[in-house]
């Protein structure tokens, strides 16, 4: 195997530590090829005797995303920013894509395999909710606990990957673990099809009562790039009823995104949204659509959808 093809073979898991560093696809695919870039000019430089490939590469990473982040804003998930909305209020004005976290497709992320209970540990933290709470966190904070609590490096591996001490990166750890909130266990690894089949027929039918009767009491709702979101299947249903069918008609084709199912949204033949959902305990928790048709060829999606398929 070629040097190059030894450096692409870490792409993916590159990608899913850069993600939850940025919550940005589209930068964490920059900060990867930059890593991958600067490991290829200075492949005389690399000795595997001192450090294996990985944690070479990871290093580099590691300094490629706290240098981007240096002059970067939070990303945040609109129930970040503010209360949530009335049914009836206004979007207001929308905000720029930068403000929010960004979904990242489920095929640039390494394949789930192994222990069901560790594939759900894995959903769990590329989740947008957790990679938002990510993003509260200083930088190196972030990083530590990236590496530590998600990618299971120990305490002297990521002292000498970021150059510290094991002390350092133990206190870093326990600020990075008070400041965030509690995560949720990870429920079943298996995702309803059957669920997801209902809310199709729904939302496609615009049977507002059909798809409130799939939310959890405490859903909420939200439409990136707007701060507006909705809190409680009430507020969700008065808002949908007040839409006069808006979404009537229009089509949703399966995709996936942030280990989550998500669908890409066709609005009179054209794109118009991503909806990456969460579920939890057979029940719908939250939608958010991503009102930004350019993610669409980033999770290799046609602008125009498809013919569906003849029966």
């Amino acid at each position: 195997m070629s040097f190059e093809e030894r450096l692409e073979a870490h792409r993916a898991e590159l990608t899913g530590y850069c993600y939850r560093m940025l919550a940005c696809a589209a930068e964490a695919e920059d900060a990867v090829q930059e890593t991958l870039l600067r490991a290829w000019r200075n492949a005389d430089r690399f000795d595997e005797r001192k450090a294996a490939l990985r944690t070479w590469l990871y290093r580099i990473a590691a300094n490629v995303c706290l240098d981007m982040t240096r002059s970067a804003q939070r990303r945040a998930l609109a129930m970040d920013l503010g209360p949530s909305s009335p049914a009836g209020g206004s979007l207001g004005a929308p905000l720029s894509a930068a403000a929010f976290v960004q979904p990242i497709p489920d095929r640039l992320l390494p394949p789930a395999g192994g222990d069901p209970a560790e594939v759900a540990a894995e959903r769990e933290t590329i989740r947008l909710a957790f990679v938002a709470a990510l993003q509260t966190l200083p930088p190196r904070q972030r990083a530590v606990l990236i590496l530590r609590d998600v990618l299971r490096w120990s305490a002297q591996e990521v002292a000498a990957l970021l150059g510290s001490s094991p002390a350092a990166v133990n206190s870093a750890l326990q600020r990075a673990r008070a400041t965030l909130p509690a995560r949720r266990p990870p429920g079943g690894s298996e995702i309803d099809e059957d669920l997801l089949a209902r809310y199709v027929k729904a939302f496609t039918a615009y049977d507002v009562e059909g798809l409130v009767a799939l939310l959890h009491q405490d859903a909420t709702m939200s439409m990136p790039p707007f701060a507006w979101w909705l809190s409680g299947r009430e507020a969700i249903r008065a808002a949908l009823l007040g839409a006069a069918g808006a979404c009537a008609g229009d089509r949703l084709v399966r995709t996936a995104a942030n280990g989550s199912p998500a669908f890409a949204q066709y609005r009179d033949g054209k794109a118009f949204g991503l909806v990456v959902m969460d579920l939890r305990d057979g029940l719908i928790a939250s939608t958010t659509t991503y009102l930004d048709p350019s993610l669409f060829p980033l999770f290799g999606l046609p602008m125009t959808p498809e013919p569906p398929p003849r029966m």
